[in-house]
């Protein structure tokens, strides 16, 4: 899937991995972007349409899917990362609801139009779906884990429509979410390529930088990527 003349929604688009999304996407040359963000931004270029889309507003996301007509990609990239230590059940909940519910309404919200043009759904996830950081960001990790399993489940259910589902798994990136934290950090705007370049690839799971990247060599034959498919075969 390229990406010339498509149309292209990007959640969390206000900053870090989002805002690179929509400049790489104007970059290979969509026709629209719609760049969600609690707050509309403004002064993005004519290619680009702002959309109030707070992912954990039912409200918010219904009236977002009512002003696009057509979409090729969902790139679902809004979330929070907020230290705890899971003995409060509030940041637990605080995660899942933007991490995973956000993630679900929004896809719920817009996959009839995604299934009508035959396109793609893009969930920006983490490493930590696959195994935690339970010292720094456990409610964090949790999230995300659930989230890489509610993409795995949607893609099954999908497939025979035509749209295709890819979880994408960075690491550590220099985005605001890890201002102050002192360790090797990919540029935003290398994962935006990277990310779109594996889309474009067809790949279902992407690991879109250097501390990613070592998994992504034997991942699909993996021992848990045979199970998704041997599960997802044995649903049909």
């Amino acid at each position: 899937m390229t990406l010339t003349d498509k149309t292209i929604l990007v959640t969390g688009a206000n900053r870090g991995i989002g805002q690179a999304l929509v400049a790489e996407a104007l970059a290979r040359g969509a026709a629209r972007v719609y760049a969600g963000t609690r707050q509309p931004l403004l002064g993005m270029g004519d290619r680009v349409t702002p959309l109030r889309l707070d992912v954990t507003s039912a409200a918010q996301v219904q009236a977002a899917a009512g002003q696009v007509e057509a979409l090729d990609m969902l790139i679902n990239n809004a979330g929070i990362a907020v230290p705890d230590d899971l003995t409060d059940p509030a940041a637990l909940e605080r995660h899942l609801a933007v991490n995973l519910f956000g993630t679900y309404a929004v896809t719920q919200a817009f996959l009839p139009a995604v299934t009508r043009s035959r396109g793609a759904i893009v969930n920006i996830l983490s490493v930590n779906a696959l195994a935690p950081m339970p010292f720094v960001i456990p409610a964090y990790s949790v999230s995300k884990a659930a989230a890489f399993s509610l993409t795995q489940s949607l893609r099954a259910r999908v497939a025979g429509q035509g749209v295709r589902v890819h979880a994408v798994m960075p690491g550590p990136v220099d985005t605001d979410m890890l201002r102050g934290v002192d360790i090797p950090k990919a540029a935003p705007e290398s994962v935006a390529r990277a990310i779109l370049d594996a889309v474009e690839r067809g790949e279902e799971e992407i690991f879109p930088d250097p501390a990613s990247a070592h998994l992504s060599a034997g991942w699909g034959e993996s021992a848990a990527k045979l199970l998704e498919r041997q599960l997802a075969g044995a649903a049909r």
